[in-house]
């Protein structure tokens, strides 16, 4: 691996595999929050979903980031930081004079100096995001970008996949109290 890069083909490839290997998406979350703060060696890591109520972001995961930062206040879609499209990746390579924060302040405070945050996202829907944060200003290269975006579809998959199977679990215990007989 050149010197620089934060994400190779090894750590990767173990990201992923503890997204298919988890059985809910917290867990999920949780795992994979912690890896690549610790295989990137970032200050921090979050993974949010949208919840198509409030248009706002919450938090699934995050490792790295103090409990006064996650709780700072809603994000929302629309005022956070600024998705084009909600379908592309938003790199500040540092956040001084940044104008895409919607608390620029309590970044400050919270010693964040660069965030890439990358949507995720199903069939063109935005579904989540995935934000690493970087307590200096950080350049990420294309490679490590290209490996980010092809996690947040792995991510929005495995979202998928828990998504479906609650319902369909659902509907087998729905059915297990009309007619026990039938299973």
């Amino acid at each position: 691996m050149p010197s620089g890069y934060k994400i190779d083909l090894e750590r990767y490839k173990l990201i992923v595999e503890t997204v298919f290997d988890a059985n809910n998406p917290s867990i999920m979350g949780s795992q994979v929050t912690q890896l690549l703060v610790s295989t990137m060696g970032v200050k921090g890591a979050s993974i949010f979903v949208v919840n198509p109520g409030t248009e706002s972001l919450e938090v699934l995961a995050m490792e790295g980031l103090s409990l006064e930062y996650v709780n700072k206040g809603p994000i929302l879609v629309d005022k956070s930081i600024k998705l084009s499209s909600n379908l592309k990746s938003v790199i500040i390579t540092d956040t001084k004079g940044s104008d895409l924060l919607q608390y620029p302040e309590k970044a400050q405070k919270e010693g964040i100096r660069s965030i890439v945050s990358l949507p995720v996202n199903l069939k063109g829907k935005i579904i989540g995001a995935l934000r690493i944060y970087h307590s200096e200003p950080w350049e990420i290269s294309d490679r490590e970008l290209s490996c980010l975006r092809l996690l947040t579809l792995n991510i929005g998959m495995a979202l998928r996949y828990f998504r479906l199977s609650a319902v369909v679990q659902c509907t087998k215990d729905l059915l297990d109290e009309i007619h026990p007989i039938w299973l």
